[in-house]
């Protein structure tokens, strides 16, 4: 390490404990990954090398695309491309900073302005609506979904970040500081969390539908809330890295809201930057 900063005539790391890189040894390790990664693709089509080695593959997305549609394509595109798959859950706020540090190659987010050296493309929008249990609804609501008492029911977030239910309240005209708030941590237990009772929150359609179906929630009255997201990946072409992001956007195509047309990029599906931001997804 001390050869390569004496070369660059740059600080790579910085000596504390743990050992952290710099920004320009973080530059230096997204180099070393992505030319990793197309050695990997050279090596699969020359047919050379260690046929037995796998590249991995680190990715970030948001809880809810993990929890309803983008487990599919990532196992489609593992399987087709043989590689070792690492998932980080980020907030939108940690995406850009993962992709600049090299710490994964490409991200599902909110944000749609890209990292220098990344392109970016329009998935769709993730939807969401607001669901409540029956019994919450009769103790809390007056057994009605029109919400007139919302401003003193108590409602559940993911985390501190999560502001889908604070927003939706304040578009309603409710100040979202005054009724009680929880936080469970997993897509999966916030629903159950709500069917359970323990308050209402905004809930991804594709999860909400079936427990909807069930009657283990219902619908509150009010409009659903569309997050636009996107695929922001290392400017490289790469098979590996196409072939995931083929995969992922025609899972989207499937899976997620397309039917508002402002939502998509103006400048091609892999433009540069997208279109601004409505709500950010947990």
């Amino acid at each position: 390490m001390k050869l390569m900063e004496e070369q660059l005539g740059r600080v790579l790391i910085v000596r504390s404990r743990p050992v952290r890189p710099t920004e320009a040894g973080e530059a230096v390790v997204r180099l070393s990954r992505q030319i990793s990664l197309l050695e990997q693709d050279a090596a699969a089509e020359l047919r050379v090398g260690d046929t037995h080695a796998q590249l991995r593959v680190s990715l970030a997305a948001d809880a809810d695309s993990l929890a309803t549609w983008l487990l599919d394509p990532l196992t489609h595109a593992a399987s087709a491309h043989a590689f070792e798959l690492e998932l980080l859950r980020a907030d939108p706020s940690e995406t850009a900073r993962l992709l600049e540090s090299g710490r994964v190659m490409a991200v599902v987010t909110s944000e749609n302005s890209p990292v220098a050296g990344c392109e970016i493309s329009w998935l769709g929008a993730l939807r969401y609506e607001p669901v409540a249990s029956p019994v919450f609804v009769s103790e809390w609501l007056g057994d009605t979904v029109g919400g007139e008492h919302l401003d003193s029911a108590p409602f559940v977030s993911f985390d501190r970040d999560d502001e889908l239910q604070s927003r939706w309240l304040a578009q309603r005209g409710i100040e979202p500081r005054l009724p009680p708030r929880h936080f469970v941590p997993s897509a999966h237990d916030l629903l159950r969390s709500v069917e359970l009772g323990l308050g209402w929150a905004m809930v991804p359609t594709a999860q909400a539908s079936a427990a909807i179906a069930a009657g283990r929630v219902v619908r509150l009255d009010g409009p659903p809330v569309r997050v636009p997201l996107y695929w922001q990946q290392w400017s490289l072409r790469s098979q590996i890295l196409d072939g995931i992001r083929a995969e992922v956007e025609g899972e989207a195509r499937r899976a997620l809201d397309r039917s508002t047309a402002s939502l998509a990029p103006s400048s091609g599906p892999h433009q540069r930057r997208g279109s601004p931001e409505l709500q950010r997804p947990r």
